[in-house]
């Protein structure tokens, strides 16, 4: 060995790979728990998070195994969740709450949680009917709401019942609203709330069961303000209010976090008979894409049905674009940022149309084009009233009677860059088993983790449709 390269480490331990070269496996890791040999390495154990006993064990320099007194077969199941990102089939065998007890000893319910339900598990075309949720009282639900995860709201009468992402943990509190008509899931233990009779946005605390904050809208005739929409972005809350005399009304943005006032837009004072103005919005739904929000609402009148939808830029509190609705006037309406398209069911026709959001600069391709019966369009007999629609992930659910229709897109053959967009093609499915179909009309439609919500006329309880080939 040259000379200078044997001054240069003066120990064995600070030759390079030292402890690599004496001991080989020196990654890998081996835990006792409850009397069972498991071997991994220190790379997977830290995947569980630095809080996490797991990344504990990964920091571990003894040369005897650790022990813990614990489920061996239950640690098997989180350790195969660290290995491979999914749970495999023999959790199955596994009751749940047994896994999330186990999962809040490791320190790691959060990953579990997100395994079980995330939304990549839904699959709508093999949704069933799996589960019955009662509610407490006589009054049926008027609406519901979702976190990502799958923790579920519930507004029925003057109550919140709340369901955790497992369905397993029940809890109810009591507001000061005799009934709502809004409710927004900001996370699983804070949900916003408002009604169309009642003054003012309620911030609460579903845990602890308070109002955490109540937010109003100063109108020019200092009259109360109800709530007629509530939505979010990421970083923002939307409320529609409406002046309690009905002659104003504007949409208020908050900071999601501190919920001080961020912005309004669309202030509209009503003078005379401008049914326009007269209309607040009803529904609120962000569009990711196109870092926009819609808002839409509707009026029944003795000229019929009026509506309008416009698409809101919050940083410049400019409309973007607007829709005028007077033919088969949407009964509802939502807009899907997967598919990058606007839907609504014509409350006289009760046919599904969309609107493409790729041609909303174009004024001739700027129009509905119906998926459904398009001979209906022009129908009178409001065969669409009280019905749903909403748009989760690439699909479209649309409720009618008791009935829930299923809309996906066609995938056609590819265009020229020179070529104008094509008319898009949905084709229409019908939803569950045969035993599943029917029943009083659906009320209500959410989507939350790898679940959907469905609430029905008269009935004190929630549906949950869920995969058959997946879930617990």
């Amino acid at each position: 060995m040259p000379p200078a390269a044997a001054t240069m480490f003066s120990r064995p331990e600070e030759t390079p790979n030292f402890y690599k070269i004496m001991n080989p496996v020196s990654e890998i890791v081996t835990i006792d728990v409850g009397g069972q040999i498991f071997q991994t390495t220190r790379q997977t154990l830290s995947l569980a998070g630095p809080k996490s006993l797991f990344s504990q064990l990964a920091e571990s320099t003894g040369l005897a195994p650790r022990f813990i007194d614990r489920d061996p077969e239950l640690f098997s199941v989180l350790l195969s969740l660290l290995r491979t990102g999914n749970l495999p089939s023999k959790a199955k065998a596994f009751d749940v709450e047994d896994l999330v007890e186990e999962s809040k000893f490791y320190n790691i319910e959060s990953l579990l949680v997100d395994a079980l339900s995330h939304h990549s598990h839904f699959e709508a075309f093999n949704l069933e009917k799996s589960l019955l949720l009662p509610l407490n009282g006589r009054d049926s639900p008027s609406t519901v709401a979702t976190t990502p995860l799958g923790t579920l709201h519930v507004a029925h009468g003057s109550k919140i019942t709340s369901f955790d992402w497992s369905l397993r943990k029940k809890a109810t509190i009591l507001t000061q609203f005799t009934a709502m008509d809004s409710l927004l899931a900001i996370s699983p233990s804070l949900a916003a709330a408002g009604a169309t009779d009642f003054s003012g946005l309620q911030i609460l605390d579903m845990e602890k069961g308070f109002v955490r904050e109540t937010l109003n809208w100063e109108n020019v005739t200092k009259s109360g303000s109800t709530v007629q929409a509530i939505g979010s972005s990421p970083g923002l809350l939307f409320s529609s209010f409406e002046s309690s005399r009905r002659n104003s009304n504007c949409i208020m943005v908050y900071d999601l976090q501190t919920f001080s006032p961020v912005t309004q837009i669309g202030h509209y004072e009503i003078f005379g008979a401008n049914l326009d103005s007269a209309i607040p919005s009803t529904k609120l739904q962000w569009v990711e894409s196109y870092n926009v929000v819609m808002a839409s609402g509707s009026h029944s009148g003795p000229s019929g049905r009026l509506g309008n939808i416009k698409l809101w830029d919050i940083r410049s509190g400019n409309v973007v674009w607007e829709l005028k609705e007077k033919v088969d006037c949407f009964s509802d309406i939502t807009v899907s940022d997967s598919l990058s398209a606007i839907f609504k069911v014509g409350a006289n026709s009760g046919e599904v149309s969309y609107m493409d959001l790729r041609k909303l600069g174009d004024e001739e391709s700027s129009k509905w084009v119906c998926v459904g019966d398009e001979r209906k369009v022009g129908n009178v007999r409001k065969e669409g009233v009280g019905c749903k629609i909403e748009a989760h992930g690439n699909q479209v659910f649309c409720s009618k009677e008791g009935n829930i229709e299923l809309w996906s897109e066609i995938m056609m053959g590819s265009r020229r860059a020179s070529e104008r967009l094509p008319d898009r093609v949905f084709r229409k499915n019908l939803m569950g088993r045969v035993k599943d179909m029917g029943g009083a009309r659906i009320t209500n439609l959410g989507f939350g983790g790898n679940k959907m919500f469905v609430t029905r006329k008269d009935q004190q309880s929630v549906e949950v449709w869920q995969s058959s080939a997946k879930g617990f």
